[in-house]
């Protein structure tokens, strides 16, 4: 698979983070519209029925400075996993959104942990690790850029800030790093330089052609002709035929 084939733009790239950013939008919007609030189907640590909390807790938000917050991250790096590791993308979303939860469920505080924090340390630190891993240089640029956007976002897997449900964002993180590690991900093959072939042969390469046996750069190459070979005329035999005109006596 070429490099064209593998980093391939498609609808996915637009649809699934435009789904996703609606998809919190809309639930926000019903709860104002219903004048209510859903934090009670957000993940209840260790509780039966704080499990429902696992796929449902991504979609609620407490404030809108809060879904604010959250809608940029979320829409970028669905973007990026969607385009980068497009056959690996839906099942990192669906895996990372059940374990980080799971994650949660377990160590948690008594309270209710809600929003997509949680998903966004998910992809933030699969897109992270997995460049790193791959050792790809694209896939590693995109890690720098994580790295420089997001890099912030790693003091908030400690319990920096009251009413913070950092335990969320600690399960998204260390869940992560574990797809990251586990989730295969085919790279395109790199592509190949003449010099780097066995049969390469320096005396054919054009470029060192420039260069004399010092080192020497060579401005104009006057490129060597073949000497055409001479080949001889074959030898045409022409025939003459002569017909002499017999002259007469005329007279008038």
């Amino acid at each position: 698979m070429t490099e064209a084939q593998h980093f391939k733009f498609t609808n996915a790239v637009i649809i699934a983070p435009l789904v996703s950013v609606i998809a919190i939008w809309t639930v926000f919007w019903l709860e104002l519209r219903l004048h209510t609030n859903f934090n009670e189907f957000g993940i209840v640590p260790q509780t039966f029925g704080g499990l429902r909390g696992i796929l449902l807790s991504p979609f609620i938000h407490g404030s809108l400075e809060h879904l604010y917050n959250n809608t940029l991250p979320l829409g970028i790096l669905t973007a990026a996993l969607f385009y980068f590791y497009r056959k690996n993308a839906l099942m990192v979303l669906c895996i990372g959104i059940v374990i980080s939860g799971l994650g949660t469920w377990l160590i948690g505080r008594p309270s209710y942990h809600i929003g997509a924090s949680g998903l966004i340390y998910v992809l933030a630190s699969f897109i992270f690790f997995k460049g790193i891993f791959t050792k790809y240089y694209r896939l590693i640029a995109l890690s720098l850029i994580v790295v420089f956007i997001y890099g912030s976002m790693l003091w908030y897997i400690f319990p920096v800030k009251e009413g913070m449900s950092w335990e969320g964002h600690l399960a998204g993180f260390l869940t992560g790093l574990l797809l990251a590690v586990f989730v295969k991900s085919h790279m395109p093959a790199a592509k190949k330089y003449d010099w780097e072939r066995e049969d390469y042969d320096e005396t054919d390469d054009v470029f060192l052609k420039h260069f004399d046996e010092n080192g020497n750069f060579i401005e104009n190459v006057v490129p060597e002709q073949e000497e055409e070979p001479i080949v001889s005329a074959p030898k045409v035999k022409i025939t003459y035929h002569f017909k002499k005109r017999k002259s007469s006596d005329t007279s008038d």
